[in-house]
């Protein structure tokens, strides 16, 4: 574990939430889409890695799919299915709905994916995408693509999706906000108390101008809702 996720830990539940912004506002968004869902929908995790959102599908018929090889630190073992997400081994239509989160930068044809993701999906099924934009190198080499809003509608409208909502993963200051505490990571630990006095109040006080960032052009990356006809 990195220093900066060790620090992170040590933090109060509400106080990580904002300084881990991106990761929480997409655990928000998944426990409410999954709620939406009636009991019994057929749910593709496409993208499942250790299976961290599955448990929010007990109601449903969930089946997580991963190819398994982006961390070598992850426990791949509760996938139900492995294979590549550009291929997917299951018959035309037989999703209610997909999942996709954080993983459409890590696969080299994003979209063939969508193309798949579409073809799994019954007529009316929804899909839940998050991208990034604005995100380090993680997990290489597996990691190829940041996505803009314009990249992330045109490529589902490529695959045939329609009402498709994107919506910014905060703005400026919370990318802002999220790199000065990025830059904890870099110092040895006896520098670290200087350093989080000089870095971490403007890191904590940057959020409170979000309003100031109408466009959302700086963003950490986009939550997107569609659904194919």
């Amino acid at each position: 574990m990195s220093r900066y996720r060790f620090l992170l830990r040590l933090l109060p539940a509400p106080l990580r939430d904002q300084v881990l912004y991106f990761e929480a506002l997409i655990e928000r968004e998944v426990a409410e889409w999954a709620a939406s869902l009636p009991a019994g929908a057929r749910v593709l995790d496409a993208g499942a890695g250790e299976g961290k959102y599955a448990g929010y599908f007990s109601r449903h018929r969930y089946v997580g799919v991963d190819l398994g090889i982006g961390d070598a630190t992850w426990d791949y073992s509760r996938l139900d299915v492995v294979a590549d997400l550009a291929a997917l081994p299951f018959r035309d239509r037989c999703f209610d709905a997909c999942l996709n989160i954080v993983t459409l930068e890590h696969v080299p044809d994003p979209r063939g994916v969508l193309n798949e993701i579409y073809r799994a999906l019954a007529p009316g099924g929804r899909l839940l995408l998050v991208a990034p934009q604005d995100w380090e190198v993680h997990q290489a080499p597996h990691d190829y693509f940041r996505f803009t809003r314009h990249g992330l509608r045109w490529l589902l409208e490529q695959a045939g999706f329609h009402r498709i909502e994107l919506r910014p993963a905060g703005g400026f200051f919370r990318l802002l906000s999220r790199r000065l505490l990025n830059a904890l990571q870099f110092f040895p630990p006896p520098l670290l108390p200087a350093v989080g006095l000089l870095l971490v109040p403007p890191a904590l006080l940057a959020p409170a101008f979000e309003f100031l960032d109408r466009e959302r052009n700086f963003t950490l990356g986009y939550l997107c809702r569609a659904q194919k006809p």
